[in-house]
């Protein structure tokens, strides 16, 4: 079932309008809160949040799981990922005050819901009734989020660094947790999404020994799992064991990132963007 696109229009409208709000609110005309609880998101922003997320999530139910069929393709995928990613961020509001980081989660949940329009390529997915390969997606999808998010906090820590070092700290920056306390909070979404990618390499062995009766084969998409996995790894170590930190661990994030971008959508994008292949 193909969802209508004033459907998705009207997600990223809700996604939009509500990035429009935070850039003003926190970005553009901070507004002064009377209390830490107050300068962090309120209990009515949390609801508005939920609007387009849960519209977000029917439209990827229809795409994929509504018929007999499970359907997935670029489009879906990254939208499923941005998807999990706003869901992380609303789960993560309740416990820490990142205000700042709503501005950049919620213009890029505007877009990422829409991918599937310009990018369709949905193609019927051998093997999903299988359980290890709902584990195996599942898993992998969550790894996405937890990292998606991960890449945006950086983001954020490298503008409040460099305004910090410029000595032009806006006012809405002077109400974010200090460094040390956002690279804390950073390297506890690695650590989480660390967790998930081993288990979606692991559960990704079992899905091929129970399917193909053979570990994973050495190509594009395991290489550049496997590579995210150990920049990660290595990152946690350097972390635990040097105390690694700053513009280091920036710079590990993100390359870690794009290698795991990289090892799903590279192919992918080639072979349903570029010779627009779906099989």
């Amino acid at each position: 079932m193909t969802p209508p696109i004033l459907a998705y229009l009207a997600t990223a409208l809700g996604y939009g309008a509500l990035a429009a709000y935070f850039w003003r609110t926190r970005w553009a005309h901070p507004i002064q809160a009377a209390s830490d609880k107050a300068a962090g998101t309120g209990a009515w922003e949390q609801v508005a949040v939920l609007a387009p997320l849960t519209l977000h999530a029917v439209l990827l139910y229809q795409s994929t799981l509504a018929g007999p069929e499970v359907r997935l393709g670029i489009g879906i995928a990254a939208s499923l990922i941005v998807w999990l990613s706003v869901l992380i961020y609303w789960f993560g509001s309740f416990i820490y005050h990142v205000q700042g980081l709503q501005a950049l989660v919620m213009p890029i949940a505007a877009i990422g819901c829409l991918v599937p329009l310009v990018a369709p390529g949905a193609r019927t997915l051998p093997n999903a009734q299988l359980l290890a390969f709902k584990a195996h997606l599942l898993i992998s999808m969550l790894a996405y989020g937890f990292f998606t998010i991960a890449s945006l906090h950086v983001l954020l820590m490298a503008v409040l660094e460099k305004r910090l070092h410029g000595g032009q700290l806006r006012p809405a920056l002077t109400r974010l947790p200090p460094l040390l306390t956002m690279e804390r909070i950073l390297f506890q979404l690695i650590g989480a999404g660390f967790v998930l990618l081993t288990l979606s390499l692991a559960s990704g062995i079992v899905f091929s020994e129970e399917v193909f009766g053979k570990p994973l084969s050495p190509n594009h998409k395991t290489v550049f799992g496997v590579l995210s996995w150990m920049i990660f790894g290595a990152l946690l170590w350097g972390r635990r064991r040097y105390g690694w930190r700053g513009r280091v661990a920036m710079r590990w994030t993100l390359t870690g990132f794009l290698m795991l971008v990289l090892a799903y959508f590279g192919s992918r994008f080639v072979l349903e963007v570029v010779l627009q292949r779906t099989a």
